[in-house]
C-alpha cells in the first residue's frame, strides 16, 4: 500500500465530546454511558447511546441536519489542522468522502427536502462549508461504511486524484433503525453484552469521527492495510463461519506486509448479538487464536451504524497515540464476564491491562448484505 497517513482526527459519541475523554472512558469499568429513552417505541425502554455535547448549529436550513452537526463538532476540534491543509495543497486537491447511513432521515420527514435523506448530503456539506473543489462522495454500506470511507480515501490519494481527503464518518440517533432492528428482534433489554452468554442483542448509538488523509508524510498514523470482502450469505444475518470475514482480515494483514503476531490489539465489531458473535468468534480464532487481545466497545458508546467503524478507528488511533494513551493500556471489554463458552475463545482484554507494545492495532467492522472490512493502523515512528 502506498504512504498513507493519517495526520490528524477527532470524534464524539456518548462515551465524551472528544477523543481524549472517549478514550479515557472507554478504560473505566461498570460505568453506564447510556442514556433511557422509552419515547420512541411506546411502552420500550431502550438504552440509547446518545452525544450530550452541544452541538453546533448550522445557519443553512439545506444542511441542517444532527448528522451534520456531528460532522462540525469534530471538523472544529481540528480546524487549525484542516486550514492548514487548505492552504498547503489549495482547495482543487482535497476531497471528501463520508461515510452514513441515516444521515438526515428525522429532518426529512418534516422538511420532505429529499436532499436531507440523500447519503452524499453530509459529503456536500464539508465539501461548501470548507469550499473544497475535488471529489466528494457519500458511502452506505451498513456498518462497515466509516472503513469504506477509508478505502475510497486511500484510492483517491493512490491515483493521484488528491493531495489530501476530509475522511469521516457520521450518524445521528433515527427512529427508522429503532424500529427497523426492533423488528429483528435483536435490540437488547439492557446494555449489551458482546461476546456473553447473556447476551440479547445491541443498543443503537450516534457519533462521528473526521480524519485528515494525507500521502507521503511522516507524521500521525499509517493505514497499513485495508480488507474488504462480501458474503452474500444473508440479508441481515452473517456467516456464522465467517469466511469472507477471515478473508478479509487476511487480505489486511497480506496488504500491510503482517502476520497476525504483528498485530498489538483487536478492535472487535462485538454488536451482542447471537448471529454477530457467533462469526466474529469463529473469524478471529481463525487467525489469531487466543494471542491477541481484544475488544468491543458497543457495550460503552451503543452501535453507531454508519459512524461506528469511524468511532472505532478514533479509538483504535487513541490507542496507539502517547498523547492520549500514555500507560499503554488495552481497552478493556466491558460485559458480565460470563464468556459464551460454546464460541472459541478469543482473548478479551481486561480491565488495567497494559499492552506489551502500542504499535499495530486491527479494527473489524461486519455489516447488513454481507459487507466486511477491515483496517490495520501503525504508527508512523515505527
Amino acid at each position: 500500500m502506498t504512504n498513507i497517513s493519517i495526520t490528524s482526527y477527532s470524534a464524539v459519541c456518548s462515551l465524551g465530546t472528544d477523543i481524549k475523554e472517549i478514550f479515557q472512558n472507554s478504560l473505566l469499568s461498570g460505568k453506564n454511558y447510556f442514556s433511557q429513552d422509552d419515547s420512541i417505541i411506546k411502552g420500550v425502554n431502550l438504552y440509547l447511546g446518545k452525544v450530550k455535547a452541544k452541538l453546533p448549529l448550522i445557519q443553512n436550513p439545506k444542511f441542517n441536519t444532527r448528522t451534520n452537526s456531528l460532522l462540525l463538532h469534530c471538523c472544529n476540534q481540528i480546524k487549525t489542522d484542516i486550514d492548514e491543509i487548505i492552504s498547503k495543497y489549495g482547495k482543487e486537491r482535497i476531497g471528501v468522502v463520508v461515510g452514513s447511513t441515516n444521515v438526515g432521515v428525522n429532518e426529512y420527514e418534516k422538511s420532505h427536502d429529499v436532499f436531507h435523506s440523500q447519503i452524499g448530503s453530509p459529503a456536500i456539506f464539508l465539501k461548501e462549508y470548507f469550499g473544497l473543489k475535488n471529489y466528494c462522495a457519500g458511502v452506505s454500506t451498513a456498518c462497515t461504511s466509516g472503513i469504506k470511507a477509508f478505502s475510497t480515501g486511500v484510492k483517491l490519494l493512490e491515483n493521484g486524484i488528491c493531495d489530501a481527503v476530509l475522511c469521516a464518518a457520521s450518524d445521528a440517533l433515527s427512529k427508522t433503525p429503532v424500529f427497523g432492528f426492533t423488528s429483528l428482534e435483536v435490540m437488547s433489554h439492557s446494555i449489551c453484552k458482546p461476546f456473553s452468554k447473556n447476551r440479547d442483542g445491541i443498543n443503537i448509538g450516534e457519533g462521528a469521527a473526521v480524519f485528515i488523509l494525507e500521502k507521503d508524510v511522516n507524521k500521525g498514523f499509517k493505514i497499513l492495510g485495508i480488507g474488504e470482502t462480501s458474503d452474500a450469505y444473508h440479508t441481515s444475518t452473517p456467516d456464522p463461519q465467517g469466511v469472507q470475514a477471515v478473508l478479509a482480515i487476511e487480505i489486511a494483514l497480506k496488504n500491510a506486509g503482517l502476520n497476525p503476531s504483528d498485530i498489538d490489539y483487536i478492535n472487535l465489531h462485538g454488536t451482542g448479538t447471537i448471529a454477530n458473535d457467533i462469526m466474529e468468534a469463529n473469524a478471529v480464532y481463525k487467525i489469531f487464536e487466543d494471542r491477541v487481545p481484544a475488544s468491543s466497545t458497543k457495550s460503552l458508546t451503543g452501535h453507531c451504524l454508519g459512524a461506528s467503524a469511524g468511532v472505532e478507528t478514533a479509538l483504535c488511533l487513541a490507542f496507539l497515540d502517547d498523547k492520549i494513551n500514555t500507560q499503554k493500556y488495552l481497552i478493556p471489554h466491558n460485559y458480565d464476564g460470563e464468556y459464551d463458552t460454546g464460541l472459541p475463545e478469543i482473548k478479551l482484554a481486561k480491565l488495567e491491562e497494559k499492552a506489551e507494545k502500542n504499535t499495530r492495532v486491527l479494527c473489524n467492522a461486519f455489516g447488513f448484505g454481507g459487507s466486511n472490512a477491515v483496517i490495520i493502523l501503525g504508527r508512523n515512528d515505527e
